[in-house]
């Protein structure tokens, strides 16, 4: 029997939790509570703001909702591989820096993406490991109409518009991990947090948890 305990697991890889649905769905409320819930926490949760060519919103700030950014500059960046995925939505490009998220991945940090099917199914290709992707449903389209109007940010043709592409959208709910059918916004975040709370302590992201069992194992003889 060792005298020596074993030394605690090393820090996990992070998580990336990709929230995707249709427009005026809940996923941007979301992202907003979950992000202040880790915030209160003291846990350190990475959220990856994507840069843009949409015209920015009354009620948006720039570097916290989105880079808003040139059409150049954008695909400037998209021609030197700067982006980890990028999609062109509703007549404007929308994408993800690359480097801060692979850099709080190897911190332990969890990235929270908030993007569309196009953008997942990207990410998809090259960091599907370290992914979690879950899909948001609006309880009828209804209601998905009712809340794009009380939004009060979008021109009507521009609500018909994204109505139109939540057709698109809905059909691709099967590609991802979890759904969570947005009846009550704080039951759906119950449904998010219990979510990433089991993928945290998922084995495959423990890289030292074999080391540390071993380690037990030396303890008993």
């Amino acid at each position: 029997m060792s005298d020596t305990p074993p030394n605690p697991p090393q820090p996990r890889r992070g998580v990336m939790l990709v929230l995707s649905s249709p427009s005026g769905a809940g996923k941007s409320t979301l992202t907003r509570l979950l992000t202040e819930d880790e915030h209160r926490a003291g846990r350190s949760f990475h959220l990856s703001v994507s840069v843009t060519t949409r015209s920015r919103r009354p009620s948006e700030l720039d570097g916290v909702h989105y880079h808003f950014i040139s059409r150049a500059r954008f695909e400037a960046m998209r021609d030197r591989g700067e982006l980890l995925e990028w999609a062109e939505v509703h007549g404007n490009y929308y994408g993800t820096p690359r480097e801060p998220v692979e850099q709080a991945l190897e911190r332990g940090q969890d990235v929270l993406f908030d993007i569309d099917w196009q953008g997942t199914q990207q990410l998809y290709a090259t960091m599907r490991s370290d992914i979690v992707s879950v899909f948001i449903l609006p309880p009828s389209i209804a209601e998905l109409k009712a809340r794009l109007e009380r939004r009060a940010e979008d021109a009507p043709d521009v609500i018909a518009r994204r109505l139109a592409n939540a057709a698109v959208e809905l059909q691709h709910w099967e590609e991802y991990d979890y759904c969570i059918v947005n009846h009550d916004i704080a039951e759906a975040f119950a449904s998010l947090k219990g979510i990433l709370a089991a993928e945290r302590v998922r084995r495959s992201r423990q890289p030292g948890m074999a080391e540390f069992v071993n380690g037990l194992l030396a303890e008993i003889g």
